[in-house]
């Protein structure tokens, strides 16, 4: 980590009271700045030549000093700062002096060379600074042999690119200013509104002064680009002009826009109906970025996306086009979570995401009801409970104890917890009711700051709650875990009473302490003479029951009524023959919390194998793509870790044949004209099951004749990737490399260098991870680490091949070989992924002892590897622990 772990009352402190600890004007402030000095303005002029390798910079400052001192703390990293002036507030200039205290978190001091009283003071910084390698800060990409500059500052990397307060509780206005070469275009958050000639070759462009943002949010684009003018987005009630709206790409890319073009004005109407309030910028751009380290961006009038999520065209994938409406309305709900009302600190990062991912559901259900956004919340909230069900998870609101927790924040537990939870109140207290708070939210915050109980506050105010009620949310944001909820029915003077417990969901093998509370809302679908009822109720103690009015006796329950708690629960063995029975009846997101309650109870060793394949059976029959493939990742587990012998996996490959198959079989192989984005979407992901991981021969067969007629050289010596279906083009190429291995792999590391299309990388990079032959496995990998694949493509190529232990070794050889490689390619950014990039996948206390091992002595080599070094060897324990307790017996039952 950058900073060191505070003993436990400071941390404690820090949390609480957001305090900044400096021991002196020698040692960096630990956690945030401190708030006696406080920016109002900045004046950010660069120069930035894309082609080159660096750039330089001018940044004035504006800062209210609130307490005498002779110097300021703010944030700088790998910044040449060869000039620094003070001017106070009488007009007279001080020279100061620029200190790197501590390099590594990028904390700086500025000293002014005598002591300042209380006055507003102007800094002027002039520095030079290289274009950044690993896509963070002012970077430097290329497409097609073109060179870009383009930014990504969020969470902390606005201090690679200009000297600043590089935290998001301090917001101010921005003026930006680049001089770029003549022949280049740049594009930044506000409208361009002055062009001049700066000397030979040279231009300046000034764009308008933003409103008040955080340093994260700044952002610009330097190069070639290409631009297309969208629709106009039309005035509305909360908007009186038309908002300009234009889509920017790498040159010759901008016109395989005019699909998200024409699908962001939707989204803005929505959301501003929704808030009340208008979209608040003076123009919308989103750019299509030529490498990029995140999925997107939510940069204030200049939203940034992998460029595959924006260049779409009639043969892009059913997921490219379904994925870039689904980002591109998270990320324009950001520009009122997350822009107009910004997060005070890191702790709060769920303000701004688990509130995108959550309008963003709301907006997909409104603008596209047949993607299904209401079940991909269900499945996001099961992925979050999965890694939540760790006892080294961390809570939505993770208090911060250095750069490590900030970077380690963007994670499931943030986005996808963090939206059920907050869908789970608002099934609580009703839509509207939500709706209103939300409105008084973003109203009293607009272009300011907030924590959580501002928002939670607003909410109790909206639906007249108390105390009470923010205690139960704020259970869920201020501890780890997942709630159990146990069930038990009784008759009692002619009553049906639901007796409820709740614990702490613990898998087999876990070491964490059952004993927790939180403040449940339980809803209950239970069964009635005329069909079913939901009955809901607050458990908010250890204990507690409801009367199931009008129940029929006998009856049965589903415990999670629409799927809106996130919590997990459990039925007796009769309780769940009488729920599997009815399983035909639920709704389809009830069924997706029936199937990860299986899941839930077979890794608590409740449930056995055999249980499981008889209770998911009735899923497999589903219309509902979800549904019918909810079992997949489970009986994966079984087929690949329990099953010992050919008779059992054999056995596991039959049921899969049997309830899949035929589904597959119907659909074919190849696109029909007019078939729904969903049935292009459930045949990629049974041909990838049913190949890949259960080996079926009929289904290897169908995909490799795909993949044979891809590799097929056309005239011009290009692959002919469009010989296969666009949805299966990966699986296609990956079953060539399976069957065909070197030719094949050999061919697509020649063709991928040659391909600028994203979405083809995409099929050629996924085709290349399904290689399976050791030494083409280590060509592969090399590969990874090599030019031609971009520093945001590299983890691709590193995730697969550790499906057995044999290949978990050969990646544990080459991972710590290659270490210091990847972790220069990788950046600080992503440091608590690299311990499941070396042994994600494990099953045994012998990959968690050498995992251990070799990541002791480098813990401080990136923020949040100590975090991913917990979770991943946790992970592998709860599996080795899950195996040693089932009994692949039950397999044959």
């Amino acid at each position: 980590m950058r900073r060191l772990v505070r003993p436990l009352l400071l941390t404690a402190l820090a949390a609480c009271c957001g305090a900044a600890f400096a021991a002196s004007a020698d040692q960096a402030p630990q956690g945030r700045l401190p708030r006696w000095a406080v920016p109002q303005s900045y004046q950010l002029s660069f120069k930035v030549d894309p082609a080159k390798e660096d750039f330089s910079g001018t940044t004035t400052i504006k800062v209210k000093l609130t307490q005498a001192s002779d110097h300021l703390w703010l944030d700088g990293n790998e910044l040449k700062v060869s000039k620094v002036e003070i001017t106070d507030a009488t007009g007279k200039v001080h020279v100061g002096k620029y200190v790197a205290v501590d390099p590594k978190a990028g904390v700086v001091r500025v000293d002014f060379g005598s002591t300042l009283k209380p006055q507003e003071l102007t800094l002027s910084f002039d520095y030079t600074a290289p274009l950044n390698a690993q896509l963070q800060g002012l970077y430097k990409v290329s497409a097609k042999g073109q060179p870009y500059a383009m930014t990504q500052m969020e969470p902390i990397s606005a201090r690679f690119a200009f000297p600043s307060f590089d935290e998001p509780g301090f917001k101010t206005p921005f003026d930006i200013s680049l001089t770029i070469p003549t022949a280049d275009t740049a594009v930044a958050n506000t409208q361009q509104v002055k062009e001049v000639p700066a000397g030979d070759g040279w231009k300046t462009l000034t764009f308008a002064q933003t409103l008040p943002l955080p340093t994260y949010l700044v952002a610009f684009g330097v190069g070639p680009w290409d631009i297309a003018k969208g629709p106009d987005i039309s005035p509305d009630a909360y908007r009186t002009t038309p908002l300009p709206l234009r889509g920017i790409a790498a040159a010759g890319e901008a016109h395989r826009m005019s699909h998200v073009l024409g699908e962001t004005p939707s989204i803005i109407h929505a959301l501003e109906n929704y808030y009340g309030f208008g979209y608040p910028w003076d123009k919308l751009d989103v750019l299509a970025a030529p490498d990029f380290a995140a999925g997107a961006m939510e940069n204030a009038g200049l939203v940034t996306f992998r460029d595959w999520l924006l260049l779409l065209d009639k043969d892009s994938p059913a997921r490219n086009v379904q994925g870039s409406f689904n980002v591109t309305a998270h990320e324009l709900a950001h520009q009122w979570t997350g822009d107009t009302v910004t997060l005070e600190w890191w702790n709060d990062i769920w303000l701004n995401e688990a509130f995108a991912t959550w309008m963003q559901q709301k907006v997909t259900m409104q603008v596209h009801p047949e993607y299904r956004a209401d079940l991909d919340r269900v499945r996001g909230v099961q992925g979050a409970m999965s890694s939540d069900s760790l006892v080294s998870a961390r809570m939505i609101r993770q208090p911060i104890t250095g750069n490590g927790d900030i970077e380690t924040a963007f994670d499931g537990i943030t986005y996808q917890k963090g939206a059920g939870v907050i869908a789970m109140f608002e099934n609580y207290v009703g839509e509207k009711t939500f709706q209103k708070g939300m409105q008084a939210y973003i109203q009293q915050h607009k272009f300011g700051n907030a924590v959580a109980a501002d928002l939670v506050g607003a909410i109790a105010t909206a639906a007249g709650k108390g105390d009470a009620f923010k205690h139960a949310f704020n259970s869920f944001l201020d501890q780890s875990g997942v709630p159990y909820v146990q069930t038990k029915l009784e008759q009692k003077d002619g009553k049906t009473v639901l007796h409820l417990s709740q614990s702490r969901y613990l898998p087999i093998g876990s070491s964490g302490d059952a004993k927790r509370i939180w403040g449940v809302p339980v809803c209950v679908r239970y069964g009635t003479a005329d069909g079913s009822k939901v009955s809901c109720d607050m458990l908010d103690q250890a204990t507690g029951s409801m009367v199931l009015a009008g129940a029929s006796n006998p009856t049965w329950i589903m415990p999670n009524a629409n799927a809106s708690g996130y919590y997990r629960f459990s039925l007796g063995k009769v309780e769940l023959a009488g729920l599997t029975k009815q399983v035909g009846q639920l709704s389809d997101a009830e069924q997706l919390a029936y199937a990860d309650a299986i899941n839930a109870n077979f890794r608590r060793g409740d449930l056995d194998a055999g249980d499981v394949l008889a209770a998911l059976q009735p899923l497999t029959t589903s219309k509902i793509r979800e549904v019918a493939t909810a079992p997949l990742d489970q009986v994966e587990w079984i087929y690949r870790q329990e099953a010992t012998t050919d008779a059992q996996r054999a056995r596991l490959a039959t049921w899969v044949k049997d309830a899949y198959l035929p589904r597959l079989e119907q659909l074919g192989y190849q696109r029909k004209a007019g078939e729904s984005e969903g049935d292009a979407l459930l045949r990629s992901a049974l041909a990838s099951s049913l190949a890949f991981d259960f080996k079926l021969p009929e289904v290897r067969a169908a995909l490799l004749k795909q993949g044979e007629a891809a590799l097929k050289p056309k005239p011009d010596g290009r692959l002919d990737l469009a010989a296969a279906d666009p949805d299966l083009l990966s699986d296609a190429l990956g079953m060539a490399v399976q069957e065909q291995g070197k030719p094949a792999v050999d061919a697509l590391i020649a063709e991928l260098p040659k391909t600028s299309d994203a979405a083809l990388r995409n099929g050629i990079l996924g085709g290349l991870t399904s290689v399976e032959d050791p030494a083409l496995t280590e060509q592969v990998r090399d590969f990874a680490l090599t030019k031609p694949v971009k520093v945001g493509e590299m983890v691709s190529l590193l995730r697969g091949g550790r499906d057995t232990a044999a290949q978990r070794d050969a990646m544990w050889q080459w991972f710590t070989t290659h270490y210091a490689q990847v972790l220069t390619r990788t950046g600080s950014f992503a440091g608590g992924y690299l311990p499941a990039l070396a042994a994600g996948g494990g099953c045994s206390n012998a990959e968690v002892d050498r995992l251990q091992g070799f990541f002791k002595s480098r813990m401080k080599d990136a923020d949040g590897v100590d975090r991913g070094l917990a979770q991943t060897s946790e992970s592998i324990k709860l599996c080795s622990a899950l195996k040693a307790k089932q009994d692949p017996i039950a397999i044959m039952r």
